[in-house]
């Protein structure tokens, strides 16, 4: 298959473009590569060398996206943090930009559209374990953005054009674009740079989590399979097993971390997320993609991987790997503007797919 990566340098898409290369699709990416700065490690892989178109979504058109067996659609402002900095560009880009997109594949006879949606939906829903059927309550302007994207989408479905809502459960693991931003993520960084698993909330709310790279081989299974099996469907992905309370994730980290001990931050209260997720729909319709990675497992990859490479606290919640704060301080810069487009000629930057 050709497909269409949009954010293929991103958390997932760097460890996504290897995947889908061996199983021999042909992968076009298109990012303008807004985290160039933030790689950890000491490059990342594979997804710098396929063909980049390199422009904002917001100006993908039907041109180039002809001649695409499907779009993976990766891109967004991918956290509640980033999204709080202003609402409307978050629903401008995680949506608008979404349906915009979907619109400009379908005028141009791309089949298939696997848009990367989120958990985040379900938002404040109570200890059951949710299935695709739940109803939505995001309490994020990032978690009605993928609401209003799921919705618009699934009006562009007909016989010709198949959208997909892949609902990750919060993500976490090794990538070279990695997230500090992720809850599993940061508690383990916390923990090997100072010794504290430091909580932002009292940990009390439940969340679902996945690893990015499970994340990767659902978004594998759903580009090859029958039409009749993916057309306008919702898939949760993650693990029925792995629905933790934070601080049930922060006693694994001290577990895995030898010393690290739990601290609560001054203050801290309950986080309005809350909710569980099924997983089993997905587990169901694709065997050989049910999640392969448990959270103890993730926390010991984590844990290897900051004690070979290091991390500080200034650099994990500072610009350097920080998502909301790495992009405030490129528009400080004037490299980029409130609407977070770069400031420079973007049509000198693309890169037209072979």
């Amino acid at each position: 298959m050709r497909i269409l990566m949009t954010g293929h340098l991103g958390y997932i898409g760097t460890i996504a473009v290897p995947l889908m290369q061996a199983k021999g699709h042909d992968i076009i990416g298109c990012d303008t590569d807004l985290f160039a700065a933030c790689t950890f490690g000491t490059d990342i892989g594979p997804a710098a060398a396929i063909p980049n178109i390199r422009l904002d979504i917001r100006d993908l058109t039907a041109d180039h996206l002809a001649g695409f067996d499907a779009v993976m659609h990766l891109a967004a402002l991918s956290n509640d943090p980033l999204g709080d900095i202003d609402a409307d560009v978050t629903m401008d880009i995680n949506a608008a930009a979404t349906v915009s997109l979907a619109r400009a594949a379908k005028r141009a006879g791309v089949p298939r559209f696997i848009f990367s949606s989120s958990c985040s939906n379900y938002g404040a829903a109570g200890l059951d374990l949710l299935d695709e059927s739940a109803s939505f309550r995001p309490v994020t302007p990032y978690g009605r953005s993928k609401v209003a994207a799921e919705q618009e989408l699934a009006l562009l479905a007909d016989e010709h054009f198949s959208p997909v809502f892949m609902r990750s459960a919060t993500a976490f693991g090794v990538s070279p674009r990695l997230r500090f931003d992720l809850f599993v993520n940061n508690l383990t960084a916390w923990a090997v740079a100072t010794g504290e698993i430091y909580l932002k909330s009292d940990g009390t709310p439940w969340r679902a989590v996945v690893h990015i790279e499970d994340i990767a081989r659902a978004f594998l299974a759903v580009a090859e399979a029958p039409r009749e099996k993916i057309h306008l469907q919702a898939f949760n992905i993650g693990s029925s097993a792995e629905n933790w309370r934070v601080i049930e994730v922060a006693r694994m980290v001290a577990e895995v971390v030898p010393g690290a001990r739990i601290r609560i931050a001054d203050g801290a209260g309950p986080d309005l997320r809350c909710y569980g997720v099924n997983g089993d729909k997905l587990a169901l319709a694709f065997p050989d993609s049910r999640p392969r990675w448990t959270t103890r497992a993730g926390v010991e990859q984590l844990y290897d991987a900051f004690s070979r490479h290091g991390v500080r606290p200034e650099d994990f919640e500072g610009v350097r790997y920080q998502r909301r704060a790495h992009v405030l301080s490129q528009i400080a810069a004037g490299r980029m503007s409130h609407g977070l487009r770069w400031q420079l000629d973007d049509k000198a930057k693309e890169v037209k797919a072979a």
